[in-house]
């Protein structure tokens, strides 16, 4: 098999990633190639194999709503600080689940797939690239992308201290609003409250901590 150029790839995916209406055409295109069955292309390859709740995720595997994060990403990127960034974490911010995937009485989880997630997501971009500031803020949104659910339900999962730490918390809660829009049948109009009250927490926590500094 003809090796790949690591940059040449990384830039590529990037391009797409940034100015693709529908960045998964071009993804679902590329998933076919020989290469993306060796590492570290592999580790988004083991995503089409890991199946989801049908509850929560009737479009079917991690793939197939990664997909859909990613177009939706792609919707609002424009509102984002850094889009490269966004956009890369909106492809890898899944990326834990294969390894965290159970059946447990007889219901699909994969819990703490955000925690592992943020190690591979490091993992994986090191292989592409040095930018060593572009790799920390995409695996810190990984890292804390299901908050939203954890703090709008007051589930004890969470670390909003450091997620005030880590993350912008305008990008936190853009990418977790396209996380739960991408998914078949996601209803917009709960979705954007929820992104709105999940927001306003963020911003108040933000202010409540600065002013104890």
């Amino acid at each position: 098999m003809e090796e790949f150029n690591f940059q040449q790839l990384f830039d590529e995916i990037t391009e797409h990633l940034l100015n693709d209406d529908t960045p998964s055409e071009y993804l679902n295109q590329l998933s076919k190639e020989p290469n993306f069955k060796e590492y570290p292309l592999n580790l988004l390859l083991k995503l089409k194999h890991t199946e989801q709740s049908k509850k929560h995720h009737p479009e079917g595997n991690v793939w197939n709503h990664t997909m859909l994060v990613v177009d939706e990403a792609a919707k609002v990127r424009e509102k984002s600080k850094d889009a490269k960034a966004f956009m890369w974490a909106a492809l890898l911010h899944d990326i834990g689940k294969p390894d965290t995937t159970r059946m447990r009485k007889g219901r699909i989880t994969a819990y703490e797939h955000d925690k592992v997630g943020a190690e591979i997501c490091d993992k994986f971009l090191r292989e592409f690239t040095k930018e060593e500031e572009f790799i920390k803020k995409v695996c810190a949104l990984v890292k804390y992308h299901m908050h939203m659910l954890y703090i709008l339900k007051g589930l004890p999962f969470g670390n909003l201290k450091n997620l005030l730490k880590d993350v912008d918390i305008k990008e936190m809660a853009l990418l977790s609003f396209c996380d739960r829009m991408g998914r078949t049948g996601a209803d917009i109009d709960k979705e954007e409250v929820n992104y709105r009250r999940y927001l306003e927490i963020l911003e108040d926590a933000k202010d409540k901590a600065m002013q104890k500094i």
